[in-house]
């Protein structure tokens, strides 16, 4: 080991480093058991010998035990030394720093110049003892996300583990319902896993579940001239009778597709909700019984991540038709490369993807490395609102054609 002097600069840095590091468990061990903290900092690591202090400099070496000899040590702070002999002549030399105690770390980085950033060590004291007097399960991951949390969500944890206590049962509410006081209809969505955790319960498990809709619209240009609703939803559990069976389901991503698609034989324009339509697939029969199953997407990373998944549920319900696209392959990325962009709606650069697809067609795994590449990319979206409804369209016809499907289907009930 190679000889040096660690100054108080340098062992404040490495002492604030182990608090940041090991804070929350220290502060955990506090209210558990009452145990201290506490950590050592070699000063002279290597340093064994006179002569070694010799090759580092005896000006060198008085300044920084001079340096050390100052530092003000207030309780919990130790400087312990090691005897050298220096020709002849014993010499005291400063050898480890011991720090027992939280506060005691905060003191000596502060005499140093060192201001600890990372914790507040009284709020996080004050969370814990608070998540602790509220039932909850404290470990140092929880408290540290806690901290991390501004003030008035600090309180919405500490008020829902008290509710927990009182109410087993959440059958009766769902997720947004929960009527624990602060806390608004969305925060369980975003802090249900920290709940769950401090709590030893999974809140959004033992809640009513919401009931799936999928929202619908009717472009059989037959239906509708006899006057009945454009619009219409399916929704979980619910009896249905949709207004005719369809030969051709289009699932789509943007809500104004759907809402204004023009007219098309035997078709229902589904609006897809990301991923939601994938775990419903099974369960909508109209959907399985259409001859023509089709998704028109935005020509993005999650466009065709959201296809992939889509094949990859249908899967597990062999009686739904395969899945083809619609105006997401090369050609499609070419023809409408004028309307690509590289930013997202927040103003920010569109990064690469780095996920492999695998149930990707060959023409639409060449647009996605296109536009998902971690190398430089011309464009990285391309919105499919952007495209004219007269292309999506055609491509839904040509579609149609090359899978057999039939052409008009009769509606099956009467004005609605």
């Amino acid at each position: 080991m190679t000889a040096r002097l660690v100054s108080p600069a340098d062992a404040a840095q490495v002492v604030a480093r182990r608090v940041a590091e090991s804070w929350s468990a220290a502060v955990c061990a506090e209210l558990d058991s009452g145990e201290p903290w506490h950590t050592s900092v070699p000063l002279s690591p290597g340093v064994t010998s006179g002569a070694q202090l010799a090759r580092l400099g005896f000006a060198t070496v008085h300044d920084w035990t001079q340096a050390w000899e100052a530092t003000p040590r207030a309780g919990g702070v130790q400087l312990a030394r090691r005897r050298i002999s220096v020709e002849r002549v014993p010499r005291d030399v400063p050898a480890t720093l011991g720090i027992t105690g939280l506060d005691a770390a905060v003191a000596f980085l502060r005499v140093v110049g060192h201001q600890l950033t990372t914790v507040d060590l009284e709020r996080a004291r004050s969370i814990g003892r608070r998540v602790f007097v509220a039932g909850g399960r404290l470990t140092p991951a929880s408290l540290a996300a806690v901290h991390g949390l501004p003030d008035h969500d600090v309180d919405t944890v500490v008020e829902a583990l008290t509710w927990l206590a009182d109410n087993t049962d959440l059958s009766a509410w769902t997720a947004r319902q929960l009527p624990v006081p602060g806390m608004h209809s969305k925060w369980l969505a975003a802090h249900g896993a920290l709940l769950r955790d401090l709590a030893g319960r999974d809140v959004r498990g033992q809640v009513r579940a919401r009931l799936a809709v999928v929202h619908l619209t009717y472009v059989d240009p037959a239906y509708l001239t006899s006057g009945g609703r454009r619009h219409d939803a399916w929704t979980a559990g619910d009896t249905h009778q949709l207004a005719y069976q369809p030969s051709t389901v289009l699932i789509v991503e943007n809500r104004d597709c759907r809402l204004w698609f023009p007219n098309s034989d035997g078709t229902v324009v589904v609006e897809g909700g990301g991923r939601a339509v994938a775990s419903l697939i099974g369960d909508i029969d109209w959907l399985g019984r259409a001859t023509t199953v089709a998704y028109w997407g935005d020509i993005d990373a999650d466009g065709f991540s959201i296809l992939s998944h889509l094949r990859s549920t249908l899967l597990r319900a062999p009686e739904v038709r395969p899945v083809e696209s619609i105006l997401m392959g090369r050609n499609a990325l070419a023809r409408y490369a004028h309307l690509g962009v590289n930013r997202g709606a927040d103003g920010r650069q569109l990064g690469p993807a780095r996920s492999h697809l695998t149930h990707l067609t060959a023409d639409e795994r060449d647009a996605y490395h296109a536009v998902a590449t971690a190398g430089p990319a011309p464009i990285r979206r391309i919105e499919q609102e952007r495209i004219p409804f007269r292309d999506a369209v055609d491509a839904l016809v040509q579609l149609v054609a090359r899978t057999g499907a039939a052409g008009q289907v009769p509606p099956t009930s009467a004005k609605r």
